[in-house]
């Protein structure tokens, strides 16, 4: 069997697979946050942390609820790490160092899952399931509670309730979350992933030499760590590690589950509205971005251009032969376009043009499908704006699913939309302008600059997956990393409840003779299009100096 055709049955596996779950599974979603009723679990939660379960929210409680529950969130990951030396399953490593602590305690519960240490030398066991698993957890439903939060705001009306953060979390956990990744996880442990508390294990090589190898509880991160487009590994090699990612067809399984949450989420969406064409709208745009930027990738690393990589037929420098090119492709290609940041190959060795359709996956803002909540409310907020734009163009005042798009809707949608760029440009700025920063490059050049504006795109859109020719161990990277991983998670999280408590207050008025049909291909069109031309006037001048150029020499 050729690559080609292996590569193409692969991802016709996965195409059908999400095919198969869509629809039962986006109508699971929707049951899960529109019912009344409270399980038994559920309530005692709700007894444990004082909750009225059955009390309705203002957009501003909401938030501050997300808000508060982040930072403390932040505080008492932070305390783990650095009190680790006085914790059980510690194996003799000391605290975490105060700047990578701040950095890991950010980046996991923004759902980044950024990792600029070696986690199987620096966190024990203890840290990594009490601290990053849970995160895990947390950080995906903080994420779905946002998205439903802001579907209430187009389905109430003349209200200014968006529902309970807390029961919005509590069952995305419960009964999402939880049920999926238990079984994935005897699924991973089955299929040879490793799932211990022992410190390592003594084998010996094919070089006849003795090694201690790592263990951990690989298996219930690994399970949280895709279904909840987290993406931080229990080892540094992520899922490009065997104890993590075994075989070729657990490859695919690990694209399914980072996958399926934000694909079937657009069903929910059309599901929740009263109009499935809705969602069915969004699917073929996330489609068509997923396919578009596969094809490129798959293409780029098949037909290289650089003498080392024409003479060895292919760009497999940095992949893992037990899943080639393809299922690089896919893996890479799906965790650049959800906020997940696992990798089952190296990005920093793919080519100038397949590294450079990575890094645009992410700049798009993530909505290819996204993360699990964030990508369907950040293609919501593009779908506002290109509603905007087309009210502009045929001077008609614009209107979305029945609510009125004045003001102060557009200003929460550009907020929400012009705070990954900005984080982005700066910190990339910034970063450039230090002498320091050449010297934590292993490259120089187009791919150099690539490196950089990889790390914080990846920060700012709360990816977490890296061009790995940069050391950022310093305490500039850490901090500024840190902030953008922070303000690109919270800011935009802020402007999407106020812009869903403004459409919660208003009446929905019917569809005029003027109103745009949102549910067909001409809006799907205009919304991709609106994807495109906006990341490409923000971002095509740095794109040209780095991954554009490298792969043009």
């Amino acid at each position: 069997m050729s690559p080609i055709t292996a590569g193409l049955i692969q991802a016709g596996v996965l195409v059908f697979a999400l095919a198969l779950i869509y629809r039962p599974a986006g109508a699971y979603l929707a049951s899960v946050y529109t019912g009344r009723k409270h399980n038994r679990l559920e309530r005692l939660v709700y007894r444990l942390v004082g909750v009225d379960p059955d009390s309705d929210q203002r957009w501003s409680g909401y938030a501050i609820g997300v808000l508060g529950f982040s930072l403390v969130s932040v505080l008492l990951l932070y305390l783990l790490q650095r009190l680790q030396a006085l914790l059980p399953l510690s194996f003799d490593r000391g605290p975490v160092n105060e700047g990578t602590a701040f950095n890991t305690a950010v980046s996991f519960v923004t759902n980044t899952n950024w990792q600029s240490y070696v986690p199987e030398s620096t966190l024990g066991s203890f840290v990594q399931a009490a601290g990053l698993t849970v995160q895990n957890f947390l950080s995906a439903a903080v994420g779905l509670a946002v998205a439903v939060a802001l579907i209430r705001g187009f389905v109430r009306s003349g209200t200014d309730r968006l529902g309970n953060v807390w029961v919005d979390i509590t069952r995305g956990v419960v009964r999402v979350l939880l049920p999926v990744a238990l079984v994935a996880a005897v699924l991973f442990v089955s299929a040879g992933v490793v799932m211990s508390f022992a410190d390592s294990v003594r084998v010996t090589g094919l070089d006849g030499i003795t090694h201690d190898v790592p263990l951990a509880p690989v298996a219930s991160q690994e399970a949280i760590k895709l279904l909840g487009t987290n993406g931080g590994g229990i080892y540094n090699a992520n899922s490009a590690h065997p104890f993590e990612n075994p075989a070729a067809w657990t490859s695919i399984v690990q694209v399914f589950l980072l996958l399926v949450i934000p694909v079937c989420l657009t069903r929910t969406f059309g599901i929740m509205v009263g109009d499935r064409r809705q969602g069915t709208v969004l699917i073929a745009v996330i489609t068509l971005l997923w396919t578009t930027v596969s094809a490129v990738t798959w293409w780029a690393e098949t037909h290289p251009n650089g003498p080392a990589t024409l003479a060895a037929g292919a760009a497999m420098e940095g992949k893992e032969v037990r899943f080639d090119i393809a299922s690089s492709v896919l893996f890479a290609v799906s965790t650049t376009g959800t906020s997940t940041g696992a990798v089952n190959a190296m990005h920093d060795s793919f080519t100038g043009l397949g590294g450079g359709a990575l890094l645009l996956n992410m700049l798009l803002g993530e909505v290819a499908p996204g993360g699990v909540g964030t990508g369907l409310y950040g293609l919501l907020v593009l779908a506002v704006i290109a509603v905007f734009l087309a009210g502009l163009m045929v001077g008609r005042s614009p209107e979305y699913l029945g609510k009125r798009l004045g003001r102060t809707e557009v200003t929460c949608a550009a907020i929400s939309l012009l705070t990954m760029p900005a984080l982005v440009l700066l910190g990339t700025g910034w970063a450039l302008t230090r002498s320091e920063t050449l010297e934590a490059l292993n490259n120089e050049g187009p791919h150099g600059l690539s490196e950089v504006l990889y790390a914080y795109a990846s920060a700012a859109n709360n990816n977490g997956s890296a061009f790995a020719g940069l050391t950022v161990t310093d305490d500039f990277f850490q901090s500024t990393l840190g902030v953008a991983m922070l303000f690109g998670r919270l800011l935009p999280i802020i402007a999407v409840l106020a812009l869903a408590g403004a459409l919660a207050r208003q009446r929905t008025v019917p569809p005029g003779e003027g109103t745009l049909p949102t549910g067909g291909v001409l809006f799907a069109g205009l919304l991709t299009g609106t994807v495109v031309l906006l990341t490409a006037l923000t971002f095509l001048p740095v794109l040209a100096l780095g991954p554009i150029a490298e792969a043009l020499a």
